[in-house]
């Protein structure tokens, strides 16, 4: 297949069935700039391997495409075909014992859990910390007003004015925009995720079923899936809702307007 045809097939029967990239975008949860990629062939703009694979099923189960033809057709514009590999050639230098790779295999996977565990240590501490500073901070604001609230009527009058000024200073939204993120990442089954945290990659590969992460960042995090129903989110010991359809890729972008949410589930502005 020459180069292009994949990618105007793509946008033909887009616009056949007058879809927009934004109706297309949020019918299958796919980032506008990963469909635009697709239909132009910017292979380097995707994030690659299972996602593309997965992105292209979705769009075809949107528009109602037979799958397997659409990511055929894609595995020959994507040149993922490969020739069969040339036999090794036989080395006849003897090998090293077999223990030896070992053992530094095992030194290193010890010497890795070990500054894994410390970070999630560290982490979990420095949160908490963060976390308990407003709690602290509020707990001291309201002993002056318990103070004033049992003083003489005349002191009362001439301190209220100051208190309410300080209590009016505080401001929720601006107290949260300073809380760093924290994200928790946990899967039911076996999938592939690709999590940007503050636009560098911190993780993109397959995790197990049952397999815990955790990742930090400042302003956001962007998450892409293979399979949505198979990753359970929580932003800063928060519950979030699901990146997509069951069974389906999607991307989910976190930040802080995500941690205000007010209880009837609004935002906070």
């Amino acid at each position: 297949m020459a180069k292009g045809n994949f990618g105007e097939r793509l946008q033909r029967e887009r616009e056949m069935r007058e879809v927009s990239l934004n109706e297309l975008t949020v019918g299958t949860r796919i980032s506008s700039r990963y469909l635009e990629a697709l239909e132009n062939e910017e292979w380097d703009k995707l994030p690659g391997g299972v996602f593309n694979r997965g992105f292209v099923r979705s769009i075809a189960r949107y528009l109602g495409l037979n799958e397997e033809s659409l990511l055929a057709e894609y595995d020959l514009a994507r040149g993922e075909e490969r020739a069969e590999a040339p036999r090794p050639y036989e080395n006849k230098i003897p090998r090293p014992p077999i223990w030896i790779p070992i053992a530094m295999l095992f030194g290193a996977l010890a010497i890795l859990a070990g500054l894994v565990a410390g970070g999630v240590y560290g982490w979990r501490r420095y949160v908490a910390h963060r976390l308990a500073r407003p709690a602290s901070s509020a707990t001291s604001t309201s002993a002056p007003e318990a103070a004033s609230a049992t003083a003489p009527a005349p002191t009362a009058t001439v301190t209220e004015g100051p208190t309410s000024q300080a209590d009016s200073a505080a401001d929720p939204a601006e107290v949260s925009d300073n809380v760093p993120l924290a994200l928790l990442v946990s899967t039911s089954a076996a999938t592939r995720i690709r999590i940007v945290g503050d636009n560098v990659v911190l993780l993109d590969e397959e995790l197990p079923a049952g397999d815990t992460r955790h990742f930090s960042a400042r302003k956001q995090f962007e998450v892409t899936a293979s399979d949505s129903s198979a990753v359970l989110l929580e932003l800063n010991g928060k519950a979030m809702p699901p990146i997509g359809a069951p069974g389906a890729s999607g991307t989910m972008v976190l930040s802080q307007k995500d941690l205000r949410q007010a209880p009837g589930g609004t935002a906070q502005p």
